[in-house]
């Protein structure tokens, strides 16, 4: 059975969509089987991956709407191991459409179960927003990682947003937990990061990843070529960042207890050839825990 993903902040502009395209990536690269979901009427996601907008493509609002089933709207990308299924504008409808509907709350959660079994990582892109789109996103979810700015003002968006997840918790889908909080676009040459990342860590604890996304120019211009980082420039420190990130979360899935320390996964970074793609260690064992 996949493990659902909801990358989450209704703050915008902290990375939520270039999290999930490049955790959905680097999932495949390891060679799970990645499904990336755009729940955003934006469809940045869709756009990142090289596809653009059309009305006439089955997207999330048909799922949401029960007019298709996720494995019909399910469509390819460049990257081996790597499916989408597309958002469109339209889906913005939904928010209101739904408001009347019968088990509103689930109707994402249903259309997963379909194809749950397919995949071992399913990663699902919310928008900057607590409304009806991100709450199916978090009922159908099994965790949520939530990216943020180390900003001052971030800290109160992700109180609310963990506010929001205790009383779904409590409401719609006891299983939720927070899979971790990753610092994005971060510039440690600045004082007020190094403040607001110790603030986090006594705030967070381990649920703060010790993978740290940085300030990337290749992860901002990988969207325009639509593809994700490691396809655009796997050298990048981006590509790189976001290729440790997915070794993080499966390391912690694999060993809950005794999580591998950055001074670990440096080292078998350092190991590796610096001639060919980092590798990520054992997937196969990955995926006997994913099925158990």
């Amino acid at each position: 059975m996949g493990i659902v993903i909801a990358v989450a902040n209704q703050k915008g502009g902290v990375g939520k969509t270039t999290t999930a395209i490049n955790l959905a990536a680097s999932f495949a690269a390891a060679e799970l089987r990645s499904l990336l979901i755009d729940c955003d009427p934006q469809a940045n996601s869709t756009g990142g991956l090289g596809f653009v907008r059309d009305p006439e493509r089955l997207s999330t609002y048909h799922l949401l709407t029960a007019d298709a089933s996720a494995g019909e709207a399910v469509i390819s990308t460049e990257l081996e191991g790597l499916s989408l299924i597309p958002s469109h504008k339209n889906l913005i409808g939904a928010n209101i459409e739904l408001v009347g509907a019968e088990s509103r709350e689930f109707r994402l959660r249903n259309a997963l179960e379909s194809v749950r079994a397919q995949y071992d990582f399913i990663v699902l892109d919310c928008p900057p927003a607590l409304d009806l789109l991100t709450l199916n996103a978090l009922v159908a979810a099994d965790s949520v990682l939530v990216p943020m700015q180390a900003e001052y003002f971030a800290l109160e968006g992700v109180s609310e947003l963990l506010d929001t997840i205790e009383r779904l918790r409590q409401g719609f889908n006891p299983r939720l937990e927070i899979e971790g909080v990753v610092l994005t676009m971060y510039d440690d040459r600045t004082n007020l990061a190094q403040q607001v990342t110790q603030e986090l860590k006594r705030h967070f604890g381990d649920k703060l990843l010790e993978t740290i996304i940085p300030r990337n120019i290749r992860l901002a211009e990988a969207p325009s070529y639509g593809k994700p980082a490691l396809l655009y420039d796997v050298r990048s420190r981006g590509a790189e960042s976001y290729i440790r990130l997915a070794k993080e979360i499966m390391h912690r899935r694999m060993n809950p207890v005794a999580v591998e320390t950055p001074t670990e996964i440096t080292q078998a970074e350092t190991a590796a050839s610096p001639d060919q793609p980092e590798e990520f260690p054992n997937s196969t064992e990955l995926k006997r825990v994913n099925e158990s």
